[in-house]
């Protein structure tokens, strides 16, 4: 019989890996926290017309990624291909945007079809960061200055660079839409493929494009900040004097569209030329009218999502896990013999209620000396506690030493918590 495996593209997260994943987690919550950031926890499904209206369905998510699928009762349903529709889609439903300001992140699993390569999986998961009832530039600021100081507390300050740009209201996208397809229709053979495909469906993306040939026409095509309204030039204006007041370096990209319908104003990517090919692993902007395309109140926002394989991808690629993160223990006790594996089980406890900073292995499982010295090193602990025979008529405890050349030292029981505490703090 064949063995059953996990999908193509999705893939388990092993205990030796989830201490890295814990890690980013935990830096990513705290930093959200000092800015006041509320944690808001969506469906994995929702109803595939939240995606149509949202997203847009000439986009590929829409056209060619989507997870969708009828329940039993007809309905058609999709597994969540990105976070902030569902987000505003909750935020209105639960009445949480009438006349307040929110500042809300999630984090988990989104799924996309699309070909499995290095840092991008059919499911994989994202941090999001959504901003709601606050039309200036300041809030935009905000969000980049956040992920400054989440680069900065991640080592990563050097190594992600911010472009950004702005595209303006619907209205402006449209004028310009039609200069740039008038334009391009003249090249139309020459483009690429999907430039071809998208230059009816949606010709804003043949901006994006990574072809070549289509690059180098586009170099002498209509640049959309000539068709900027006032409001949105002036937002993106005084966005870029918040920045300098802030010290935040940053490169104007006109071609940066980003690839979802509901974006407007201000649109911003996190690059990194770290990882081989450049890659985006922050990206975000404003998206003013989503609120009210789903059926609430006209309502401002402004948000951004990061992928968490290609951030933790990139801190593994550069060192910048701390070695603190892979020690899964800091004390693994031993039993030696059937008579000590009783003590052994309450001593643990005793020094879990004494020392509960740290994490203490009990050995389970019997086994001679060298194979418990062998799990003993294997876990990562710092310190072994050796009970055996001897140790339990002296009424004292073994502490080996497990990352250095310190001798073995025989301690009455009574002292082992003190003695570990003075050793593990060190």
């Amino acid at each position: 019989m064949a063995k059953i495996q996990a999908i193509r593209g999705m893939n388990d997260i092993l205990p030796e890996q989830t201490p890295v994943w814990q890690y980013v987690e935990a830096t990513v919550r705290k930093v959200l926290g000092q800015y006041g950031y509320q944690e808001i926890r969506m469906p994995i499904v929702e109803q595939t017309d939240l995606f149509k209206r949202s997203i847009g369905e000439v986009t590929d998510i829409v056209e060619k990624e989507m997870y969708t699928f009828e329940d039993r009762n007809g309905d058609s349903l999709t597994l969540r291909p990105e976070g902030t529709a569902g987000c505003a889609r909750a935020a209105e439903e639960h009445g949480l945007l009438f006349n307040q300001t929110r500042r809300m992140w999630y984090t988990g699993q989104m799924f996309r079809y699309e070909r499995p390569q290095k840092g991008r999986y059919r499911q994989f998961h994202q941090v999001g960061v959504e901003c709601f009832g606050m039309a200036g530039p300041d809030i935009d600021a905000e969000l980049l200055i956040l992920t400054a100081r989440l680069w900065k507390t991640f080592g990563l300050a050097g190594h992600a660079r911010l472009e950004i740009n702005s595209i303006g209201t619907a209205e402006a996208r449209r004028n310009y839409r039609e200069a740039l397809v008038a334009y391009l229709q003249q090249f139309k053979a020459e483009l690429d493929e999907d430039s071809q495909r998208r230059l009816e469906s949606n010709p804003l993306r043949i901006l994006d494009s990574k072809s070549a040939a289509t690059r180098k026409i586009l170099e002498q095509a209509p640049k959309l900040d000539a068709w900027l309204d006032d409001e949105s030039r002036d937002h993106f204006e005084r966005l870029k004097q918040l920045l300098d007041a802030a010290g935040i370096t940053y490169t104007v990209n006109p071609a940066l569209v980003r690839g979802l319908d509901y974006y407007g104003k201000t649109v911003f990517e996190w690059i990194t030329d770290s990882l081989g090919a450049q890659g985006t692993i922050c990206a975000g902007g404003r998206y003013d009218g989503l609120v009210e395309q789903l059926g609430g109140k006209p309502t401002v926002a402004v948000g951004f999502a990061m992928g968490v394989e290609r951030l933790i991808l990139l801190l593994e690629t550069l060192n910048l896990i701390p070695e603190s993160v892979n020690n899964q223990a800091d004390v693994y006790v031993t039993a030696m013999g059937d008579q000590a594996v009783a003590p052994a089980l309450l001593l643990a406890e005793e020094l879990r209620d004494q020392l509960p900073g740290y994490t203490i292995i009990s050995h389970c499982g019997a086994g001679s000396f060298k194979s418990q010295m062998k799990k003993a090193d294997r876990s990562g602990a710092r310190y072994a506690l050796i009970l055996g025979d001897n140790e339990l008529q002296n009424q004292s405890v073994g502490l080996k030493p497990l990352r250095t050349d310190e001798p073995q030292q025989e301690l009455p029981r009574q002292q082992v918590a003190e003695a570990l505490t003075q050793a593990l703090s060190q």
